[in-house]
């Protein structure tokens, strides 16, 4: 293998919100990885850094390019030049488009167990919540598309935040079940935002389905938020990218965009975004194969030799979902009893809404020697648990 995810620096002590946050020698919960981006875009960055000066930047016309030829390689997707806005990040383009497309008192719909940044981007501007759960049958999710047409059809309904793979459900989601969301959005009005930060992590060989890639129509109903930092982890350079070929939903948000102070690159932006779309995508092949090695080294474990707990199987991402009502119904408390014994630190699932509760989420992007050494701790941590 070209590049080293078995011995990645260590990050403590860099102001890291991940591991400078918590005591415990397991860091597996803020959805970042702990591998060295690829050494391409740190050469990138360096040679930025090294012109010395760090005035105000702009966007240039290698940023749209890369994104087009990426996504066109990979998916098939063709990207129009005018439907691709910069932002400073998915989170603000999510809240940003709520205060666009929506009114104080307007619904947003969600599909719980779902990312828990979306109820504060609708929360924060005084609009409500409005969710659909996911349907669980036999270890895979569903969309429950009755629950989307009655929440569609409220008169207050103006937007719904889809998340495309499904985080923390590791599910992505098929064209016919995109076509499908996409209809009753355009029968009922109501407009979709897609997630689709996750997209570029699925497992090798499985590639995600854009939400406006399924079928034409679904550009008249929906836009796409994108970005390289899940990927590459770069979350702390803070770029992403609207995709929005409607005209009419694009000047809204971009303007709101522009409004929100979200809309202007820092120096390192777009350099970062660019190298990773234009040389890294080796690295990202390779840093995949070790994810979903990951992926099934640690559902195998938990399934086979942990009685009590059901790690849920998955094609993206590389968070992990687990169900723990047989061993504690309140995850919160398991969680806090892992963490001060095995110094295990893992997401409360109660966190990412309806259906979540009795669940934890673990991070799986870190070398594969030290995911099972944590394994081991959580074994012993639900078997110490049973007995106290």
């Amino acid at each position: 293998m070209k590049y080293d995810f078995s011995n990645p620096p260590s990050r403590r002590g860099t102001s890291c919100y991940k591991w400078d946050s918590f005591p415990g020698d397991y860091q597996m919960w803020v959805a970042d990885m702990d591998f060295a981006t690829a050494p391409e875009i740190i050469a990138a960055i360096k040679a930025r850094v090294e012109h010395g000066i760090y005035g105000y930047a702009k966007i240039p016309e290698e940023w749209t390019a890369s994104y087009q030829s990426f996504y066109r390689d990979e998916y098939q997707w063709e990207i129009p030049g005018e439907a691709l806005v910069f932002a400073l990040g998915v989170v603000p383009i999510l809240s940003s488009s709520v205060r666009a497309l929506t009114e104080a008192g307007d619904n947003v719909v969600i599909l719980p167990p779902v990312y828990n940044i979306f109820y504060n981007s609708i929360v924060n501007n005084k609009r409500n919540v409005l969710e659909v759960p996911l349907v669980e049958r036999e270890g895979q999710f569903y969309i429950d598309f009755g629950g989307i047409e009655a929440a569609f059809a409220q008169p207050k309904t103006k937007l719904c935040i889809f998340c495309n793979p499904g985080n923390p459900v590791a599910r992505i989601w098929n064209a016919q079940e995109l076509n499908e969301l996409a209809a009753l959005a355009k029968k009922y009005g109501v407009i979709i935002l897609s997630d689709e930060i996750h997209g570029l992590v699925t497992r090798p060989g499985i590639p995600y389905q854009p939400f406006l890639t399924a079928k034409k129509e679904n550009e008249e109903v929906g836009f796409a938020a994108i970005s390289p930092t899940k990927a590459f982890n770069l979350a702390g350079i803070h770029t992403a990218a609207l995709v929005c070929p409607n005209p009419a939903i694009r000047a809204k948000v971009e303007r709101q965009l522009n409004t929100d102070e979200v809309a202007e690159p820092n120096v390192f932006s777009t350099v970062a975004s660019i190298a990773a779309l234009n040389q890294g995508r080796e690295w990202l092949k390779q840093c995949k194969e070790v994810l979903f090695a990951n992926r099934d080294l640690a559902t195998a474990f938990i399934n086979d030799q942990i009685p009590g707990l059901y790690a849920y199987g998955g094609d993206a991402t590389y968070l992990l979902w687990v169900n723990c009502k047989d061993v504690e119904p309140n995850a919160e408390k398991l969680l806090a009893y892992l963490s001060s014994t095995q110094g295990l630190v893992f997401n409360d699932g109660a966190h990412y809404g309806k259906g979540g509760e009795g669940h934890f989420r673990i991070n799986l992007a870190c070398p594969t020697s030290r995911l099972k050494e944590a394994l081991e701790r959580l074994k012993r941590g639900i078997e110490t648990y049973g007995k106290r």
